[in-house]
């Protein structure tokens, strides 16, 4: 059979080396602690789950339901929007339930480029970023964002040296993996920015809730003119602890709106429609379960830091998401991120994700996720302490699967 031209353009999953590792050492009996991958482990607050439970009990409930979304949930999801931020949305035109904020993100990129069309991503970035992209046939081009440079700046300069002129910037903050935070007006600069390159914005609004310190995200979609060129999207994945329910949206511009409902009505049926339901009472009901899940990230966040800079390993806590992304230390320096990854969890028995997986500027990174409570966390910088004053051990790593795993 001959290869899939689109397939071929996507690579090995960098994150599936280190997973790899970890299930060998877990059968051999050791105890890996995982703060690799983002999936949360907080549960689902039980009011949304008895609501999911009672709807599920319906048989009206497990037809078809529709694939943008029942009309209660959209109004729900721009009814949080208006009480969070002011913004006001039209729930028929402008407000689309997705399965989650990767479907949103595909098919939307998947909807509005065509072949050939220039969109900027910044690197590293969260894969389906550039990968939806990749996907859809566009030409992927890379903006690095670095504590060291003003992303907006080296934004504006590849935008005058890029021909043709983009289509499209796919970007996100509180931002995976950086955990990079913007203010207000760093969206109204973008918005400026936009309408003089006739650019569509995607903002990927994942973490919009998970923030610390006295730091409140700010909406791309609360600038004025941010409806003209582009679309928020927001999942109930972090926020509600509900990552495995699949619920999300996609809000704003109602011509790429209509664009991502024609799409899913060839796609999909839309999500279950309990789902949807219980997914309703989420945004409406009491929203003190948001703070409770906020809370135990911040707490985990500070047992991390804290812990690390213990052991000599100084990181700076995050403002948002529920990442920390720690540059490698300087004794290790000579390692890449996906040999240290696999070091780590070799030695430390701490599996993190490499930062080479982001994109090719996350290289010299790992991230760590906070998807362990603080028993283990502790365990964990236990294991870090133990590397660090161990200092470095004869380590080699098969150097052609580190290259073909490398993006």
């Amino acid at each position: 059979m001959e290869e899939f031209r689109r397939i071929k353009r996507l690579p090995p999953y960098v994150f599936q080396l280190v997973n790899q590792l970890k299930m060998k050492l877990r059968h051999e009996g050791e105890d890996i602690i995982d703060l690799g991958m983002g999936n949360p482990d907080i549960p689902t607050p039980q009011h949304i789950v008895n609501k999911v439970i009672e709807a599920v009990q319906n048989p009206r409930n497990h037809r078809y339901s529709a694939s943008m979304g029942i009309p209660k949930l959209r109004l729900a999801f721009a009814d949080w929007w208006k009480r969070r931020y002011d913004v006001d949305l039209d729930p028929d035109t402008e407000v689309v339930a997705t399965m989650g904020a990767k479907d949103a993100l595909a098919h939307l990129v998947l909807a509005t480029i065509t072949p050939g069309d220039v969109v900027f991503v910044p690197s590293p970035t969260y894969p389906i970023h550039p990968y939806s992209v990749v996907i859809a046939g566009g030409d992927l081009r890379h903006v690095p964002i670095r504590p060291e440079s003003d992303f907006f700046e080296d934004l504006k300069a590849a935008a005058r040296l890029t021909w043709p002129l983009p289509k499209m910037l796919i970007l996100s903050f509180p931002h995976n993996p950086t955990t990079m935070v913007v203010d207000e007006d760093f969206f109204k600069r973008l918005v400026d920015f936009a309408l003089e390159y006739k650019i569509m914005i995607i903002h990927d609004f994942a973490y919009a809730d998970l923030t610390f310190d006295g730091y409140r995200a700010p909406s791309f979609l609360a600038v004025p003119g941010a409806k003209e060129v582009g679309v928020e999207v927001f999942s109930m994945s972090k926020s509600y602890s509900m990552a495995g329910w699949r619920v999300g949206c996609a809000a704003g511009n109602p011509q790429m709106i209509e664009a991502l409902r024609r799409l899913k009505s060839y796609i999909d049926y839309g999500i279950f429609q309990p789902l949807q339901i219980a997914s309703i009472i989420a945004l409406n009901d009491d929203q003190t379960c948001v703070q409770d899940i906020v809370n135990e990230y911040k707490d985990r966040r500070d047992a991390l830091c804290s812990g690390l800079a213990d052991c000599g390993w100084n990181v700076a806590p995050p403002k948002g998401t529920m990442f920390v992304w720690a540059k490698i230390p300087e004794e290790f320096s000579h390692m890449k991120s996906l040999e240290f990854s696999q070091f780590m969890t070799e030695q430390a028995k701490v599996a993190v994700s490499p930062g080479i997986g982001f994109g090719p500027f996350g290289d010299e990174y790992v991230r760590f996720a906070l998807v362990e409570n603080r028993m283990r966390i502790n365990q964990a910088i236990r294991g870090i302490r133990h590397l660090m004053t161990k200092g470095e051990t004869k380590h080699k790593t098969d150097d052609e699967m580190i290259r073909s795993a490398v993006v």
